[in-house]
């Protein structure tokens, strides 16, 4: 995106969350965006936000996780998800992930909260 400000990415529905050094390489970080717990990681130049929640037993654990090949492993549960798209090895839906821009070594993460239509 070009010609990025606060002012434009807050339009674009993106939230400023931590600076790029609040965040260690390969290690996770827990934060909220209004009610969604998401995970932050960090691998080399790359910031990945997944949702929090590892879809096994509902644990909100991931940020805990290790990252093995471009993975976040469940602490708890050994389930993995790829930290670009959430997904699990197989293909199939894992976590939810959001998209990051950065602005002046801040972070924003634009989380879309689902809802439901009955």
């Amino acid at each position: 995106m070009k010609s990025l400000t606060p002012s434009k990415l807050k339009e674009l529905g993106f939230f400023p969350v931590c600076k790029v050094s609040d965040l260690r390489e390969k290690q996770g970080k827990r934060f909220f965006i209004n009610e969604t717990e998401i995970a932050l990681f960090k691998v080399k130049e790359n910031i990945y936000a997944l949702n929090n929640v590892c879809p096994h037993q509902h644990s909100p654990i991931l940020f805990d996780g290790f990252i093995e090949d471009g993975f976040i492993v469940c602490p708890a549960h050994g389930w993995e998800f790829n930290l670009e798209d959430g997904k699990q090895p197989s293909g199939r839906k894992g976590v939810d992930s959001y998209e990051v821009e950065l602005l002046n070594e801040e972070v924003y993460v634009k989380v879309i909260k689902k809802s439901l239509n009955w």
